[in-house]
């Protein structure tokens, strides 16, 4: 398993990011600039680590960090609407400790799940380039990487996520060619590189609003797709 040392530092080292000059610039003036609904509060405004605990069996990867979500609160799918539909599934399954994501001091623990996320800083209109999502993926590489000894099972949300994460895979598990496509409720099996555990790989409709507020993705959806991920990973 990954050691709670060699995380902090990974996490230590992605907020201090400032590779994507537009990124940087974006997630400052929002921090700056804020929603009047925020205007008291001290907007996190930096890069967004990953979320939950070294040994995690069971990853889940978005696309980025809401600019009046986590790059206001600094945690990954906090104090957004996305954020409660995630949350409320997790802990409907059993893999959070509480249905409510508001703050990073709010008591929230996550059990045997970590969340991340291919992009680390808020993109303006939510879209990242593809030159920024590469300037990216070294964390997410390394963050991997940490979490290989225990990782048995990942939920992507959205194909953004999907076509970032599945490259990096193929450092550590067999991808078959021509690579995988997502979808909802899809499941690839992964065998390991290195003789070890493989990996299941599914895919979910990211809990956008675009997608819950029409009815795209229910949360009896998200919860199937979740409680796959969680008997794959042994929880």
């Amino acid at each position: 398993m990954a050691t709670v040392n060699a995380l902090d530092d990974l996490d230590q080292r992605v907020t201090g990011c400032r590779a994507c000059p537009r990124l940087v610039a974006w997630r400052e003036e929002v921090a700056l600039v804020r929603r009047a609904a925020f205007r008291d509060q001290e907007y996190w405004g930096r890069p967004v680590p990953g979320f939950g605990p070294p040994d995690a069996a069971l990853a889940l990867v978005g696309l980025a960090p809401a600019a009046h979500g986590a790059n206001r609160t600094g945690r990954m799918f906090t104090g957004d609407r996305s954020g409660d539909v995630l949350y409320a599934a997790l802990h409907a399954v059993g893999l959070a400790s509480q249905p409510t994501a508001v703050s990073i001091d709010d008591g929230l623990a996550l059990r045997g799940v970590r969340i991340t996320a291919p992009v680390k800083c808020a993109p303006p209109a939510n879209k990242p380039s593809v030159e920024e999502r590469d300037n990216c993926r070294p964390w997410l590489v390394e963050e991997l990487a940490l979490l290989r000894p225990t990782l048995r099972s990942v939920v992507v949300l959205g194909a953004f996520g999907w076509q970032a994460l599945v490259p990096i895979l193929s450092s550590f598990w067999a991808v078959p060619v021509p690579r995988p496509r997502f979808g909802h409720g899809v499941r690839y099996d992964l065998a390991a590189l290195d003789g070890g555990p493989g990996l299941s790989v599914f895919g979910c409709y990211h809990v956008s609003q675009q997608n819950t507020f029409t009815g795209r993705l229910t949360p009896a959806m998200v919860e199937e797709v979740l409680t796959a991920a969680k008997v794959a990973a042994g929880l």
